[in-house]
């Protein structure tokens, strides 16, 4: 079986966008900004056999603020500049009720079984609750990047750290 790093996409491999303290994604490519040390840190962890996937809710589709086409051109750009294996995308909201939205734990799940993931020994790294509750409740270790945005905090992750640098440094130092 593989072992995977899950990986939230705004907050933790680019920067979000904070307003009043509370993380948005990107609206357009032109605002995709790769955060400092997330090559370095994807590249060693790619090295080490892990598989990278992106699980990321992108709810604004739903929402009719922005367009499908417009989030797989940013995942393309990504997918451009950096060694991730898959992207897990789920463009419903809250309403829809939808297993593959953090905070369930229906995207990483399913990419267990699509790749042969043993969750146990695999990872979910995020910034905001959901993501760590949707890695904790699939098995996954969990690492949380705490920016204190002013909203809910995650009922205790695994690890909380300040960069995806960090992560990589507790991986392979073998947590």
């Amino acid at each position: 079986m593989k072992r995977a790093v899950f990986l939230d996409r705004d907050g933790v491999i680019n920067r979000a966008i904070v307003r009043d303290g509370k993380p948005y994604p990107p609206a357009s490519l032109l605002d995709m900004e790769i955060l400092p040390g997330v090559y370095e840190a994807l590249q060693k962890l790619h090295n080490a056999n892990y598989l990278l996937i992106v699980v990321t809710n992108q709810p604004d589709v739903a929402r009719g603020i922005a367009k499908k086409q417009d989030i797989e051109l940013m995942h393309a750009y990504l997918s451009s500049k950096l060694p991730i294996d898959v992207f897990k995308t789920c463009y419903h909201d809250n309403k829809d009720r939808c297993i593959c939205r953090k905070p369930l734990p229906g995207a990483l799940l399913e990419a267990a079984q699509q790749y042969d993931i043993n969750l146990p020994t695999s990872f979910m790294v995020g910034d905001r609750w959901r993501d760590i509750e949707a890695g904790a409740s699939a098995g996954c270790k969990t690492f949380f990047i705490d920016y204190n945005y002013a909203e809910k905090k995650p009922n205790k992750p695994d690890f909380i750290v300040s960069s995806l640098l960090d992560v990589k440094k507790m991986i392979l130092g073998k947590v």
